[in-house]
Order: structure tokens, then C-alpha cells, then sequence
């Protein structure tokens, strides 16, 4: 018997989910960040998240030349989460028991690009 066929490659995606405008936290994910920092929590919280959009903790976030604004984790050169082991919940889960529709319209425009590493360059406009 053979492994189903993946609904998606991660790794083949530039990262456009951590480029969400909120990467939603709770006071465990920001415990897992304080561990894997060596910080305490109180150091953690204000480094790495903000309150916002009605969350008492959402990821800061940093300039991306593909979508603007990314996660402050996102290595912008490798496009890969930095701190994968530890990453938040929200991100652990994605996108769900579905599909990514991201995934699914970058494969097709880079077949139809001819173009194995296509990037859409998006903007969020005044997303912080």
C-alpha cells in the first residue's frame, strides 16, 4: 500500500500563510517562545507579540519583499519558519484537515509561468 498523495508542499511555498496579518497567540505559545529563547515570559511576551485586533497576544511581525509584512520568525532569504519546533499552535494546526488554497493557485501559476520558483508579489496595503 502506498502513502496518499500530500494536499499540499510546505516546502514549495514562500510562506504566505505567515504572512497573515494576525498570527493569533495564546499564554502557551508564548511560553514555548520564552523556553526557546531562554527568556522569561514577560520578556518573550513584549519581544515577540503585541496585543491587537481585540487578542491579548498576536506575532510581530517584519518587512517581507513578497507580501509586505511576515511573521518576525520567517527567514526572508530561506523562506522557512526559524523557530519550527517551536512554533505556534495556530501554525502547527494549518491549514486544517483541507487543502491550502494558497498551495493550490501558486502550483498552477507556476506551471503556467513555466517558472519552478514563481513568487505572487502581494502587498496587505496598510496591514501592520
Amino acid at each position: 500500500m502506498t502513502d496518499p498523495k500530500p494536499l499540499y508542499n510546505c516546502a514549495k511555498c514562500p510562506g504566505f500563510c505567515c504572512s497573515y496579518p494576525v498570527i493569533a497567540l495564546d499564554k502557551r505559545d508564548v511560553e514555548r517562545l520564552s523556553r526557546h529563547h531562554g527568556l522569561t515570559f514577560e520578556e518573550a511576551r513584549k519581544a515577540f507579540t503585541r496585543a491587537d485586533h481585540g487578542r491579548k497576544y498576536i506575532m510581530r511581525r517584519k518587512p517581507d519583499p513578497h507580501f509586505g509584512r511576515i511573521c518576525r520568525f520567517f527567514d526572508t532569504k530561506a523562506r522557512r519558519c526559524t523557530i519550527y519546533l517551536a512554533r505556534p499552535s495556530v501554525c502547527r494546526s494549518f491549514p486544517g484537515e483541507g487543502r491550502c488554497g494558497y498551495y493550490d493557485f501558486l502550483t498552477f501559476e507556476r506551471q503556467a509561468q513555466d517558472d519552478p520558483e514563481w513568487i505572487a508579489s502581494t502587498d496587505h496595503g496598510g496591514w501592520k
